[in-house]
């Protein structure tokens, strides 16, 4: 993720940053110790909340069987990539403790693995919209589509082909330096700087959220249609589906500012004062503040919505306060489950038999019993 901010400490220099000149860097970031203190505490809050999440989600897919749950552990371990590379390698180590960059081919490697745990934590969701779409519009072909083990190879899919798509920005510090106004060669915008940031918007926010309005309307309207004509005594709206549409519409909320400051930065002329440029640092500051807070509320939002997330968060914290071993976990390998579309509940599910599925060991549905 580009640099912008005034470095509190002595400048160092960075290809990670705008090209602010020294004089300016002297001056001392617009926001003062801000930067440095918001990135530690979303680290030493993000970081602990993500790995407490990727237990207690692993607890979950082993005593449910549930694609949903193995998505949002995927999404977890994502953050966490994002929490390490960009928070705390970024911004932390290399701009306010070492206050020097890294070498240029480990700095670029490293900006690499950022970008490829972007888009990671960002594409990851795309899956878990459509695991859910079908299993709130197309419940009876549910488990026939989305199972475990299907589930595991569309993760491992999703990191490499993350991985792969940030390879161009391997070139990203110099495409940054070479912005207009900001460089020898800022007057002019080549092929490939419009091609690298437009696919850099697209990437991390136009198509996923395209993604997710669509499906997400389409999930909304048929629990709208359905709540009055199919509704079944113990019906619940699905928890999943409702932490799916929050994380969905914080991240469109969250990465915004970021997206639209990029745009701004490339097309618009360069600042023609100090005072301008230094403002539209800040306004990038805030925008990268704003889109890594994304990284590290879902815990909180896992919390706020799922009463059952929060009962096995509070025994985990307990056991580790405690120094007890957590029980044995249950394993659903081998046994029945009903769907998990919302349409069908607990209460019910004695009236479906047709649904009802059995995994084998990879976690693959082997018969559906009529």
């Amino acid at each position: 993720m580009e640099h912008s901010h005034f470095p509190v400490f002595p400048p160092n220099g960075s290809t990670w940053s705008t090209g602010q000149n020294p004089s300016e860097a002297a001056q001392g970031c617009p926001l003062g110790p801000l930067p440095v203190i918001y990135y530690s505490v979303l680290l030493c809050l993000g970081l602990p909340a993500n790995i407490l999440t990727v237990v207690i989600l692993s607890q979950l897919v082993l005593r449910r069987q549930k694609s949903s749950y193995n998505y949002l552990l995927a999404l977890a371990a994502a953050d966490i990539l994002v929490l390490f590379l960009i928070v705390f390698v970024d911004f932390i180590l290399e701009d306010f403790i070492l206050a020097a960059p890294l070498p240029p081919s480990l700095n670029n490697a490293v900006q690499v693995l950022e970008f490829s745990s972007i888009h990671t934590s960002i594409w990851i969701t795309v899956p878990l919209t459509i695991d859910r779409y079908i299993a709130v519009c197309h419940p009876l072909r549910y488990h026939t589509v989305s199972y475990p083990a299907r589930t595991r190879r569309v993760i491992f899919a999703v990191y490499v082909g993350c991985l792969v798509s940030a390879a161009p920005y391997y070139w990203w510090p110099e495409f940054w330096h070479s912005l207009p106004g900001l460089g020898k060669e800022g007057d002019k915008r080549t092929v490939a700087q419009h091609v690298l940031v437009w696919a850099h918007c697209a990437t991390v926010y136009l198509l996923p959220c395209t993604v997710f309005f669509s499906l997400n309307a389409v999930i909304v309207r048929k629990l709208r249609r359905r709540r009055s004509c199919f509704r079944l005594r113990g019906y619940s709206t699905g928890k999943t589906t409702a932490i799916l549409l929050a994380i969905t519409s914080i991240f469109a909320v969250l990465w915004a500012p970021r997206t639209l400051v990029i745009l701004y930065h490339f097309y618009s002329s360069p600042p023609a004062s100090q005072t301008a440029s230094r403002l539209l640092h800040v306004l990038t500051d805030l925008a990268n503040m704003l889109a890594l807070l994304n990284t590290g509320i879902n815990f909180f939002l896992y919390c706020f919505i799922s009463k059952r997330f929060r009962s096995m968060a509070a025994n985990v914290l307990r056991a580790l306060v405690h120094c007890r071993k957590q029980p044995p976990p249950f394993y659903a390998s081998h046994n029945f489950s009903i769907t998990s579309s919302p349409w069908i509940s607990p209460a019910n599910s004695h009236c479906i038999k047709m649904l009802v599925y059995q995994y084998d060991k990879n976690g693959k549905p082997i018969c559906i019993s009529s």
